[in-house]
């Protein structure tokens, strides 16, 4: 057989040896795998070669030195005698403990405190302003630019900060991405152990000895948290933190923060830089699939229920949060799970709660005395989380890749009550929404503050596009157009009224929304067409009463909603202009008249 694809391989094949992983689980443990947690797995002639399967991954650990990973050379680290690289989970666990980095639960889970900054530093990440990446960069607030000598700056204190104080440090080499085509090879140099740790979970575990000796890595991340610039302001810096890319150097350096999502999100944004250079869609959304292998996007901001209704019983979740879609199908970049931790229960949310055990990460979580967690104290952060590999959700893709999405859908918290539970959207209408990006943030408790405040991010997820958010939109159409996807704006917000006066949707009508559209049942109704949004809206679906389909008549004032959605149409009108440019697809005709 010359060519491995997604769809089959032989036995005895580089790629059926990559899965049978012989230091860590076999073909036949995967299936008990699976009749342990009583789902369907997929028979080996359906599974990928980069399955993300595995209990830890490649489970040797290997003595090696800077020198034989080519790290002095690339990098200029020379200092550290002691190289820790691809720790099994029980190593990470010892070093944990040895090097007293945070403190141990009841259940044997991981928690560790990232200081001062408990979530990510936006106005500190930058890019290398030079040729030929500049004229590609959409460069603005979320794209800032450095001189190439302010990042070497920051890169030499960096180096020399290894090369001074540092005696052992440690090293993940793993990948981002399952599809073999689109993967890149990620390095993540870190002085702590749980840093490596949450590299681990969240990146893809190499699976054989063969795969960490003749690793290569395409980007390399050098974390320097102890590092701090206090002479930030000479060189034009936002804070003593710098997180800094350099696109032409293949190389990253995170200095001040010791947040674990920087790196996270560092290599998502460099994955939102080549893959759509290469015709690959790179995506901020979830997905799962189906008993008959149908997949389904979710688009969502944070509080719009994107984690929520992606972890469905019913179905099988390839990923929560980034992916790819090439000429194979869909791809998770990730091999594990970032969740949110604030006020978590197994009642409301199961899964996640269930996969806090042994080899999963906490931060920033407060622990009694009892050594229980208190997600309900949030006098550190409200940005509580917890990282987990992927594997600890029950229902799991063992492959992490499904075929061309049957149905995408785009989730809002309309906190003015005005959009409907769902509606469906031409390929036009989904490049606007996609470009919206719109959710709306309930009023909090600054007084004076009495209606909610629109939140508009491009591709559901403005901070991590690199390129100009058209180009992600037209390889979407491109996509959709060849693929015949559907796509459905779906309101988890309010109805009845906005925030204050009426209700949030329930659940139960979510969920018969996400249901229809999924199963395909939602096309067999009758559509009537919103005259001032233009898209489609079921005149009746089961479960979901026809006044709430319909929104204007869940409000007892009309006057009140139709001025309510012509304000809230002004707001997208308004937000959209930023998307017409020269040169760029123009996609305003499909928004509000």
């Amino acid at each position: 057989m010359s060519q491995v694809t997604r769809g089959m391989f032989m036995v005895g094949s580089p790629a059926f040896r990559r899965l049978r992983a012989p230091s860590s689980i076999s073909v036949r443990n995967l299936a008990a795998v699976g009749s342990q947690r009583k789902t369907a797995v997929p028979s080996i002639s359906k599974m990928t070669p980069m399955a993300v399967a595995s209990s830890s991954g490649f489970q040797k650990a290997m003595k090696t030195t800077l020198s034989s990973l080519g790290i002095d050379k690339a990098t200029g680290i020379t200092k550290p005698t002691t190289i820790y690289r691809n720790l099994p989970y029980p190593e990470v666990f010892k070093h944990e403990e040895q090097n007293k980095e945070g403190e141990v639960t009841k259940n044997g889970t991981f928690c560790v405190s990232t200081g001062q900054f408990t979530g990510r530093s936006p106005k500190d990440k930058y890019f290398v302003k030079q040729a030929p990446s500049d004229k590609k960069l959409d460069w603005g607030k979320i794209n800032k630019g450095v001189a190439p000598e302010v990042y070497k700056n920051i890169y030499d204190k960096a180096v020399k900060h290894y090369n001074t104080n540092v005696d052992k440090m440690y090293v993940f080499d793993g990948y981002c991405g399952t599809s073999p085509k689109s993967r890149k090879n990620v390095r993540i140099i870190t002085e702590l152990a749980w840093q490596h740790h949450f590299a681990k979970n969240m990146f893809i575990r190499p699976e054989t000895e063969e795969e960490v000796a003749n690793f290569v890595p395409d980007f390399t991340i050098i974390n320097a948290c102890k590092i701090v610039n206090e002479d930030y302001k000479e060189l034009g810096l936002n804070s003593e933190v710098a997180v800094v890319f350099n696109v032409e150097d293949s190389m990253a350096v995170i200095t001040g923060t010791w947040y674990g999502g920087e790196m996270k999100k560092g290599i998502f944004s460099m994955m939102n830089y080549w893959l759509p250079l290469d015709g690959v869609m790179s995506m901020h959304c979830s997905a799962n699939k189906g008993k008959d292998g149908d997949t389904a996007l979710f688009f969502g901001l944070s509080g719009t229920g994107k984690t929520t209704l992606s972890a469905d019983p019913a179905r099988y979740l390839i990923g929560d949060d980034e992916h790819g879609w090439d000429e194979d199908g869909i791809f998770n970049f990730e091999g594990g799970c970032y969740a949110k931790t604030v006020n978590l229960s197994r009642e409301n949310e199961p899964e996640i709660y269930d996969a806090i055990k042994r080899d999963a990460l906490l931060e920033n979580v407060i622990i009694k005395k009892n050594g229980e967690p208190d997600y309900a104290d949030v006098s550190r952060t409200e940005n509580t989380r917890v990282s987990y590999p992927i594997y600890h959700i029950d229902n799991y893709e063992p492959s992490g890749m499904g075929d061309h999405p049957k149905s995408i859908v785009f989730l809002t918290c309309d906190a003015f009550g005005v959009l409907p539970p769902v509606s469906r959207l031409s390929p036009g209408q989904a490049m606007y929404h996609f470009l919206s990006g719109y959710t709306a943030k309930v009023a909090g408790t600054e007084r004076g503050v009495t209606e909610p405040t629109p939140n508009f991010s491009a591709g559901f997820g403005a901070a991590f596009l690199t390129l100009h958010p058209t180009v992600y939109a037209d390889l979407l159409q491109k996509k959709l157009d060849k693929h015949g996807t559907q796509c459905f704006l779906i309101n988890t917000g309010w109805t009845g009224g906005g925030y204050g006066v009426g209700k949030r949707m329930s659940i139960k009508a979510t969920r018969a929304c996400v249901d229809a559209v999924l199963d395909g049942s939602i096309n067999k109704t009758k559509f009537t067409k919103e005259s001032l949004f233009g898209f489609e809206v079921p005149q009746e679906l089961p479960n979901v009463p026809s006044k709430v389909l319909n929104p204007r008549e869940a409000w007892s004032d009309k006057g009140s909603y139709d001025a309510t959605r012509t304000k809230l149409a002004d707001m997208f009108k308004n937000n959209f202009t930023k998307f017409v440019k020269p040169g760029m697809t123009d996609y305003t005709a499909y928004g509000p008249e």
